[in-house]
């Protein structure tokens, strides 16, 4: 088993469609509801890589980013979203996010993007 990406969405369903594509790729992967749920999991020293909605309740996923990086954590982390917006897109890259997809994506452009992310954290 790979490395463990951490998948951040409050949509189920989308969830697990996410970690069951980055299963198939041998990665292990754990999935949370909330940015709250996995700060407090205790699984961000064994995420190599998280995946990020942009948009959800109670703290989102730009808030999540800054967070980690005020805590010195430099976690490789793609965005998603179906809410895409210039403004967020250019904040998440400019913070260093490997990769912002609108959602629906291709399984391809979160392939190439978990890709650039794990060369990265390496």
């Amino acid at each position: 088993m790979g490395p463990v990406i951490s998948v951040v969405d409050d949509d189920m369903s989308f969830r697990r469609a996410t970690a069951r594509l980055i299963h198939s790729l041998g990665h292990a992967v754990e999935s949370f509801g909330s940015a709250e749920e996995f700060l407090c999991s205790g699984r961000l020293e064994d995420t190599a890589c998280l995946v990020s909605d942009v948009k959800m309740p109670g703290m989102d996923g730009i808030e999540l980013q800054r967070r980690l990086r005020r805590q010195g954590c430099r976690l490789p982390v793609i965005f998603i979203t179906a809410h895409p917006g210039t403004n967020v897109r250019n904040q998440a890259l400019a913070s260093g996010a490997v990769g912002f997809l609108n959602k629906p994506f291709r399984d391809e452009e979160l392939i190439s993007c978990l890709d650039r992310a794990l060369v990265a954290k390496a």
